[in-house]
């Protein structure tokens, strides 16, 4: 259809004649955008293992591969995949390098009475084949905000994604400042060391120090926890610089206090979501005086069942085989998104939620708990 005006133009019939003559372009666009976008942002992954690499008595790292032998997503230094296995999920942190997109490289280590970590570590074997999202995650570096000299604190498998970042800056030979400070139990429990203590050896821009909080005899490097003063004693001055903490649940609060003690900004600190609260009474906002034991009702469509005030949601409903899209388990991705249509629940304080969610409803359900009987909406 010529448009209206067209013809208010010098030249538009030789134009609208060249058009008509010019051969149709069958491409199809729609189908090769999509097929894009899925093979960058996949739903899912199917992966297979091939290597299981034993990194200390209570951690491995399990090598995957696509199943169908094609390069895996890419993705950013820091970034996580979601497993899917026994009738749920846990996230895991890459901790192999963004320019080998052959593998992932998934670092677990073993959480005593934790239902995934323990499978994985127990049962999973070369050739075991499993489901899993594409890459997700926000912490990772953003070189417009975070600036080209960084420190990382990790405590235990937390190294996962710091060793991903320093292979990143190894490979693609990024001119980046990286200083990990890493705290172990003890000696035995350090991850990665030999290939920690080779890069920073080589790389004068990567600087890895250790803090053990269990010595053994003979060890002679930092001892305690991760306070301010070690801090100030290894790194120096902060001086603004971003620093990046991933590690156990315990570690959080304690290292927000310590590096706020040492004038640090809160928005110059970024944590890497990591599960649920151990205990959500805890928190100043659980009503004071209600029994987290006590099991409620949670009624989805025609289905209702019983589960205790303390545990979340989406493991209350994964336990009925009830399975929302989850991923990072933690409240931050917002893909187990519900809406609760009837009762109260607490929203712990790791749920990142819309400005809207409360006005409509929604909730995170992996760090929601009902507190009365509940009717959702998935």
């Amino acid at each position: 259809m010529t448009h209206p005006l067209a013809d208010r133009f010098d030249g538009t019939a030789e134009i609208l004649a060249e058009i008509a003559a010019r051969t149709p372009d069958a491409r199809d666009y729609h189908g090769e955008t999509h097929r894009t976008v899925d093979a960058h942002h996949p739903k899912r992954l199917r992966v297979v293992i091939t290597d299981v690499m034993a990194e200390t008595a209570t951690s491995k790292t399990f090598r995957i591969a696509a199943a169908d032998s094609v390069p895996l997503p890419p993705f950013l230094a820091g970034q996580y995949v979601n497993v899917f296995i026994d009738g749920t999920s846990r996230p895991f942190a890459i901790s192999s390098s963004p320019a080998r997109l052959d593998h992932y490289d998934l670092t677990v280590r073993r959480v005593p009475g934790g239902r995934i970590s323990n499978l994985l570590i127990d049962t999973v074997e070369v050739g075991h084949r499993l489901s899993t999202t594409g890459p997700l995650g926000t912490f990772h570096h953003n070189p417009l905000f975070h600036g080209d000299d960084v420190v990382f604190l990790a405590g235990g498998s937390g190294v996962a994604p710091a060793l991903s970042m320093i292979r990143d800056i190894v490979d693609n030979e990024l001119g980046r400042g990286f200083h990990l400070v890493y705290g172990s139990r003890s000696a035995d429990d350090i991850i990665f060391r030999d290939e920690l203590d080779a890069i920073a050896a080589a790389q004068p821009n990567i600087r890895v120090d250790y803090v053990i909080a269990e010595p053994n005899p003979g060890w002679h490097g930092r001892t305690g926890f991760l306070s301010a003063e070690t801090i100030t004693a290894l790194v120096g001055e902060l001086r603004d610089r971003m620093v990046y903490v991933c590690g156990p649940q315990a570690l959080y609060p304690y290292a927000l206090q310590q590096l706020t003690s040492l004038g640090q900004r809160r928005r110059r600190i970024r944590f890497e979501a990591n599960g649920a609260p151990a205990d959500p009474t805890a928190q100043p906002h659980w009503p004071a005086g209600l029994d987290a034991t006590e099991e409620v009702t949670v009624t989805v469509g025609a289905t209702s069942f019983r589960t205790p005030r303390n545990r979340p949601l989406l493991d209350a409903l994964e336990d009925q085989g009830i399975r929302p899209e989850a991923a990072c388990r933690s409240g931050e991705c917002s893909l187990c998104r519900v809406r609760i249509c009837k009762g109260e629940i607490h929203n712990a304080e790791e749920a990142r939620l819309r400005l809207s969610d409360s006005r409509f409803g929604y909730t995170h359900s992996c760090v929601a708990y009902p507190l009365t009987d509940v009717e959702i909406d998935i």
